[in-house]
């Protein structure tokens, strides 16, 4: 049952709508202004022989004053609203939230389900989270750029394309494929089971932090994926045309209603047009009528209409929000077709969620994941759930023993799965003082035996309280001969719900950069807890020595020989790409020490692995923004500066001969970063690797 919106808040819109004041519309019913003002303010409340009157002036019947599920009078028209440029002359030619991240189908599935998960509503079901890859030509194109007011956008979008910035690059081939090849991608993602975008149009809410916004991530919960608030922007960066439509279905009422609050919002850069500037973002819906923000485009109660026409239906009440990406691609390049979409996304979400979609006997699955393809709104694929035991079976196999709690001590047959602790001590917030105390907080690692044509084994799986995979790693100085295996790490809400398990999911969460990656001693971590980095290095150092506490050699099964035994003794693990290619002798970053100077630049302090010759070695340092997916943007320095054995010459790094390491310092130029150096790390390499006479 909706709740019903106070009388007076919904007269006073109506009387916004009608451009009538409060004087006029006593006037009208024979009553002073005073009377109006009571009700509007809630003091007072229409006699029931006034609500005809009422409902009459106001072009409506009295149910609709009873029931405030509607406004009264005629819709008000629906079309764009471009913000104006900023009157000290500044400009953004692009979003850069949509930079700390790579544009691919795999980091949008991501961030969408992550967000979706942290928006769970009824914790005794999984949220749901469907995503959709259609393809419209013809009339169906048509049709809907119809009803997106295409001809409002077309003069925006000609002269923002010209811009020879990155983003009016890719304005102008999402502009060129839609032209010259008659076709639209849409990919819209629904989630069923979650909060919905409440909250007000402009004040704090879910609704303001995804479309009025950046860099609010609004999250409710200490186990929340997310921190920054960027994740929202994957959806406008995966748009070639920077476009997303919204329909949410809401779990507390706004305005007395749930259903159906649209909005679309557009991000383009600086541009011109007709001789006004504007500033970049622009919004799809009805005129808003508040002094403070009149003639802006705010969030509209769409009719079924309008939402179809829009592409934007939903298929059940349940609370929850649809995003439509218009103009959808996939920045990786590895999908070109919508089966190769529909693969790509079916893949990623069961490699990043696959313990999220796990469920125990007496425990549900958190999540609940499926992949479907259209054209022109006929199924080219149908609708095909996630399974998780499709590409990680071992993995699910151990968590789901653990969450019916059959895990045993040791590996001591092939279906076992042996649970450990992990001790990890979290230190205290700085702001709790210097005799505050740390939590002692137990993971546990879940390790169950692996064989040698598993794809990706003997390595250790790393989440949280979502489940979701933050980090997957190897051991470091696995044993010798070492059994292969299937490790899960389980930290934080993942392994309980005490004191210590919350500060464990605050003290992670404070160490995942915005692409969560990894766990990393960020500028929020380090700022926020003392000793950080030791500690986080410590709970490294537990996990591997939990996990060698499990795993041993291979050993011989009764049947097996005497050489057969002695040859699993032996044998040993192939080493990693990195180890391959130390061996083939070429230099290697062995570490990097950096932080973020005052400018907002990376200070660097490389050290190299050299092989040892007669040569020197002429190398190229390349620092590289990281991001999970696509290709690495590349950062120019500012300095390089020779620290041990070698010199800098015009960029270049010349390693003395017949040494075994060299380190250099490097700043990086702050105008190169896509985003702030402190909302992301940084990668170094050395490249065009040869010899060279001394």
């Amino acid at each position: 049952m909706e709740d019903t919106e106070d009388f007076g808040v919904w007269l006073g819109r109506q009387l916004r709508r009608i451009g009538m004041s409060q004087a006029e519309f006593g006037k009208h019913l024979g009553l002073t202004r005073a009377a109006v003002s009571a009700w509007v303010t809630g003091r007072a409340h229409p006699r029931a022989e006034v609500m005809a009157r009422i409902a009459e002036t106001l072009q409506t019947d009295v149910a609709t004053l009873v029931t405030r599920d509607a406004d009264a009078g005629s819709v008000r028209p629906i079309g764009w609203h471009h913000r104006l440029a900023h009157r000290d002359g500044g400009r953004e030619y692009g979003n850069a939230a949509a930079f700390a991240f790579g544009a691919s189908f795999a980091v949008l599935a991501r961030e969408a389900t992550q967000n979706a998960i942290d928006e769970r509503l009824d914790p005794r079901r999984p949220v749901r989270v469907r995503f959709t890859v259609h393809e419209l030509t013809g009339e169906h194109l048509n049709a809907f750029l119809t009803a997106l007011k295409w001809e409002e956008l077309e003069a925006h979008y000609a002269v923002a394309a010209e811009s020879r910035q990155k983003v009016g690059r890719a304005l102008a081939e999402g502009l060129r494929v839609l032209r010259e090849d008659s076709t639209l991608l849409l990919l819209r993602v629904d989630d069923y089971n979650a909060s919905g975008l409440t909250g007000p149009e402009y004040g704090d809410g879910r609704y303001a932090a995804v479309v009025r916004r950046q860099l609010d991530s609004h999250k409710s919960s200490d186990r929340a994926g997310g921190s920054y608030g960027l994740g929202k922007a994957t959806l406008w960066a995966a748009s070639r045309l920077g476009l997303v439509l919204i329909n949410s279905t809401l779990s507390e009422s706004h305005e007395g209603r749930t259903s159906c609050r649209v909005v679309g919002r557009l991000d383009l850069p600086w541009r011109e047009v007709d001789g006004i500037a504007y500033a970049g973002p622009a919004w799809l819906g009805e005129p808003d009528t508040e002094k403070e923000h009149e003639g802006v485009s705010r969030s509209w109660w769409a009719d079924e209409r309008a939402v179809s026409d829009l592409r934007l239906e939903r298929d059940s009440d349940d609370p929850g929000t649809s995003f439509l990406v218009v103009g959808a691609h996939d920045a990786a390049g590895d999908a070109s077709t919508l089966e190769g979409m529909h693969e790509a996304l079916t893949f990623a979400l069961a490699d990043d969620f696959w313990a999220a979609m796990t469920s125990g006997r007496s425990k549900p699955a958190i999540l609940e994941a499926s992949v479907r393809a259209l054209r022109n709104g006929e199924s080219v694929i149908p609708e095909r759930r996630v399974h998780p035991r499709d590409r990680h079976a071992a993995q699910v196999h151990a968590l789901r023993t653990y969450l019916d709690d059959e895990t045993a001590d040791d590996l001591t047959a092939p279906s076992r799965v042996a649970a450990v602790e992990v001790p990890f001590n979290v230190p205290p917030l700085r702001s709790a003082g210097p005799t505050a105390k740390g939590h002692a907080h137990r993971a546990v690692l879940l390790v169950t035996p692996g064989a040698d044509t598993d794809e990706d084994h003997s390595r250790i799986v790393c989440m949280r309280g979502t489940r979701m995979t933050v980090m997957t790693r190897r051991p470091r100085n696995p044993a010798v001969g070492a059994d292969p295996f299937h490790a899960v790490l389980l930290v934080g809400c993942a392994a309980g719900d005490d004191e210590a398990a919350h500060a464990a999911e605050a003290f992670l969460r404070a160490a995942e950069p915005p692409d969560q990656g990894r766990w990393s001693a960020t500028e929020e971590l380090t700022a926020t807890y003392s000793d950080a980095l030791r500690r986080l290095t410590e709970f490294t150092t537990a996990m591997d020595a939990a996990l060698g506490g499990v795993i041993g050699r291979r050993a011989a099964r009764q049947e097996s020989t005497g050489l057969e035994a002695l040859g699993n003794l032996m044998r040993l693990d192939v080493p990693a790409a990195s180890t391959r290619r130390r061996v083939q002798g070429y230099p290697t970053v062995e570490r990097v020490v950096g932080r973020v100077d005052g400018a907002g630049a990376w200070t660097l302090d490389v050290t190299l692995t050299v092989p040892q010759r007669m040569g020197r070695w002429e190398l190229v340092p390349v620092a590289e923004f990281d991001v999970r997916s696509g290709a690495r943007p590349a950062l120019e320095w500012a300095e390089l500066t020779a620290k041990e054995n070698c010199t800098i010459v015009d960029g270049r790094l010349l390693v003395d001969p017949d040494v075994r390491s060299a380190r250099f310092g490097g700043v990086t130029v702050v105008g190169s970063h896509p985003v702030d150096a402190a909302m992301a790390s940084v990668i170094v390499d050395v490249q065009q690797m040869r010899e060279v006479s001394a």
